[in-house]
């Protein structure tokens, strides 16, 4: 007898494939994501200071402030669209959109759960101690091998073989497709926790395909 996992509620990641894409546009969606990179450097500082005094917030009221808690959120949502249009997934042709909001219109949308209360003593260890062994695995998806100056992780090496496929054969791999999206949930569930927006601690598991579990019924 097989049982389905439960569904992991406080994150949710789900992305659509578009049909059809471009075969050769992604050898220049480096190019064309400069600026998108350039505004999530501030973005990602801001996202660190905000979590500093999101952490002190919880640490003697056990709530994280709900305007923090939707910037950093937004900052996430718009990391996971330009990953999804580059090298995280390269699963749209779509420029992603310049904006912390939820863009229900894009193919790839990210929500997380805002907690009512949050753990004093959890807040202490959760980002450092507790999260170390998902670092560990979701180094190997994000930076594990290294080719000379190159530094990338499976995720993007299995999306340059899936645009390769693309190239040659007009269709991406569903299969890969699949398990991408499984690494990119994993990592987003890490961010999250260790971003201290939620005590849920993240499963050691690929829930794959473009639909999230805990989006289905």
């Amino acid at each position: 007898m097989t049982t389905t996992p439960a569904a992991y509620r406080p994150v949710r990641v789900e992305a659509a494939l578009d049909a059809p894409l471009s075969r050769w546009l992604w050898l220049v969606k480096w190019i064309l994501v400069i600026p998108h990179y350039l505004v999530l450097f501030f973005l990602w500082i801001a996202f660190v200071l905000v979590t500093i005094v999101a952490f002190f917030a919880i640490l003697f009221t056990e709530r994280y402030p709900r305007s923090l808690f939707d910037f950093n959120v937004g900052v996430l949502r718009w990391t996971w669209r330009v990953s999804y249009y580059a090298y995280g997934a390269l699963g749209t042709d779509r420029y992603p959109p310049f904006s912390l909001a939820e863009e229900p219109g894009y193919p790839a949308r990210l929500d997380i759960a805002y907690p009512e209360r949050l753990s004093r003593g959890l807040v202490l260890v959760k980002w450092w101690l507790l999260a170390i062994p998902h670092y560990i695995v979701i180094g190997f998806f994000m930076g594990g091998f290294h080719a000379a100056w190159w530094n990338v992780g499976l995720i993007s090496v299995f999306a340059v073989i899936a645009a390769v496929v693309l190239a040659f054969t007009e269709k991406y791999p569903r299969d890969l497709f699949d398990l991408i999206m499984g690494l990119n949930r994993w990592v987003l569930r890490v961010a999250a926790y260790a971003g201290l927006m939620t005590d849920e601690y993240p499963p050691f598991r690929l829930d794959m395909g473009g639909a999230d579990p805990a989006g289905r019924p």
